[in-house]
């Protein structure tokens, strides 16, 4: 998918199996056609041809009338996993390859560094010029006398008559070859000198389309043996953050048609509906630093949330909308998933601490509610079947049995071991030592008077203490006599 942009694959589907088999077949040998039914345009079909022929070579739009040819097979959508890189609407229905963009660099690429190498090759060796110096000789005999120097200053090279090879004892005029240069008047002496080979810069040419080669495949230079300076056992995402997403996008690509060809197999099997549907692909995360970056956002959205929700500033319905822009839906369905959440985490306290399970149980221990209504008035009422057996408060008369003996006839100290009973005169008043006052206490007064005050008079009625008797005056009762 990456090399041409398009990657078929051939689903082998059984019934009741699914899709128990793939095929991959190239990319050559495949045809996509769309847009060939006016009555159903979404309709896609695939044409495998292994000649590389097809019924309508010049694009994918076939006409209405265009047939198939008879060696090409014909597939459905759902007998065929198309993946394509749909980066470039240009090579459409069809995707783009991922080095589409750096072919063309790649080639210049090459060509440059082949220039390099032959233009260092060419002209790097040092070589000798000779002076020779020719004295009087006359110019029509410099010529040979030249010649005549030269090879008896160098070896010829030396061919084997029976295998044709050169002898290598011998040397040969090559790119090596040295400078022979004739001199004569006022410099009379034969000099050699060396010329010094070619200093070349191209490498930084060179260096350019290697960058910009890098630049295009999105691939960092330190994966690619081009970056001696990376230190540690750092990941190719944490080197480049943006490679990472490169990878992500490829994989939404995979994952498509991953979706697709467990829709076909789930199908297949006999699923229909929602449980087509109710499943989740995931494949490896491309980037350990894309991942941390995703989590610090939530955490700093989470903390916004918190400050927001502890001062009131908000409601929680503006939260999940304008922070975690979830929908009406799903914050519905996240609240009713929270009160899961608290029944869960109370039946595993229940479990770990009382040791009851309250979904076997169908009842809870230990909470406050239970303490308050152990301890409250009438807590046997409704649940008459958890009373301990002779503490029915529906029956009457003593319980058959008490959980101590304390304070009872069976006592080792009788019934009133501390004397309460007989310090408060409830039992035979006739045993008791206590002197008895009238009142019952010895600052009673034997009788109470109580003053009215009229304007008039003023008549003292005396008050006994068990029983009132008041002597009124009928004029006291006149209406002129209440005060305001």
């Amino acid at each position: 998918m990456c090399k041409y942009g398009d990657f078929f694959l051939k689903l082998e589907i059984a019934e009741k199996f699914g899709v128990y088999n793939v095929i991959p077949y190239s990319a050559y040998h495949i045809q996509r056609r769309e847009n060939y039914d006016p009555k159903n345009p979404s309709k896609v079909q695939f044409l495998y041809n292994a000649d590389g022929y097809y019924s309508n070579p010049s694009g994918y739009y076939a006409t209405p009338n265009s047939k198939p040819l008879a060696n090409e097979i014909v597939f459905d959508n759902y007998e065929m996993a198309h993946f394509r890189l749909l980066s470039d609407t240009n090579y459409l229905p069809y995707g783009r390859s991922y080095i589409e963009p750096a072919r063309r660099l790649y080639k210049q690429y090459v060509l440059m560094e082949d220039a390099m190498l032959i233009h260092r090759i060419v002209r790097a060796p040092e070589k000798r010029v000779f002076y020779v110096n020719v004295g009087n000789i006359p110019p029509q005999e410099v010529e040979q006398f030249m010649q005549k120097t030269m090879t008896q200053m160098k070896r010829a090279p030396y061919i084997d008559e029976q295998t044709g090879e050169y002898n290598l004892k011998y040397n040969m005029m090559n790119m090596l070859e040295d400078f022979y240069i004739p001199v004569r008047g006022n410099d009379q002496a034969t000099k050699i000198d060396t010329t010094p080979g070619l200093q070349y810069d191209g490498i930084q040419d060179v260096e350019y389309l290697r960058e910009k080669l890098f630049a295009a495949l999105k691939v960092p230079k330190a994966f690619m043996g081009y970056d001696e300076n990376l230190q540690g056992k750092a990941t190719l995402a944490a080197e480049d953050i943006r490679f990472g997403r490169t990878i992500d996008r490829i994989q939404r690509i995979l994952l498509s048609e991953l979706y697709k060809i467990a829709l076909v197999h789930l199908y297949v099997q006999g699923f229909e509906g929602e449980q087509m549907t109710n499943f989740e692909l995931k494949l490896t995360t491309p980037s350990i630093i894309y991942d941390q970056e995703k989590i610090a956002l939530m955490k700093e959205k989470v903390d916004l949330a918190a400050q927001i929700m502890e001062n009131k500033l908000l409601p929680t319905d503006w939260i999940y909308d304008n922070i975690f822009h979830f929908s009406e839906n799903e914050y519905e369905e996240y609240r009713d998933l929270l009160v899961q959440d608290q029944k869960r985490r109370f039946r595993m306290t229940q479990i770990e601490t009382e040791g009851n399970d309250p979904i076997t149980t169908g009842r809870s221990y230990g909470t406050p509610h239970d303490l308050a209504s152990l301890y409250g008035k009438g807590r046997y009422y409704d649940e008459p079947d958890n009373v301990p057996a002779g503490y029915n408060e529906k029956e009457l008369g003593r319980p058959e049995e008490k959980v101590s003996n304390i304070n009872t006839q069976d006592g080792n100290f009788g019934k009133d071991r501390l004397g309460v009973k007989r310090m408060k005169g409830d039992e035979n008043e006739s045993d008791s030592i206590r002197p008895t006052y009238k009142g019952g206490s010895p600052l009673a007064l034997e009788a109470k008077t109580t003053y009215y005050q009229n304007k008039d008079m003023l008549k003292k009625i005396p008050i006994n203490r068990k029983q009132l008797v008041f002597e009124q005056d009928e004029s006291l009762l006149d209406e002129s006599n209440l005060k305001e």
